[in-house]
């Protein structure tokens, strides 16, 4: 039975499909996605995680609020002392 060529491909088929599901669970554990583009090249990239993704998101919004006190200052009437402390008042958050 085992010297038979149907049952060495059927073998042979079912190592081969049960590594690249092990493969693909490890890959998911782990947050890592493969692309393929156009002309056939794969690519690995690691998801992030929600905390990163908040952390992100904090920073962006940091940035914002600095970018928006920034153009405040920049456009208001101010004297140079008063756009002095303002600077000073960002660097120190």
């Amino acid at each position: 039975m085992i010297g038979d060529p149907f049952t060495m491909v059927v073998a042979i088929i079912a190592i081969i499909t049960i590594g690249k599901i092990i493969q693909s669970k490890h890959k998911a554990k782990y947050g890592i996605v493969e692309d393929e583009d156009m002309m056939g090249n794969k690519t690995h990239q690691r998801l992030i995680s929600n905390n990163e993704t908040q952390a992100l998101q904090n920073e962006i919004h940091e940035l914002k609020e600095r970018v928006k006190v920034l153009e405040r200052i920049a456009t208001d009437n101010s004297s140079a002392v008063d756009v002095s402390r303002q600077i000073e008042a960002l660097r120190d958050r």
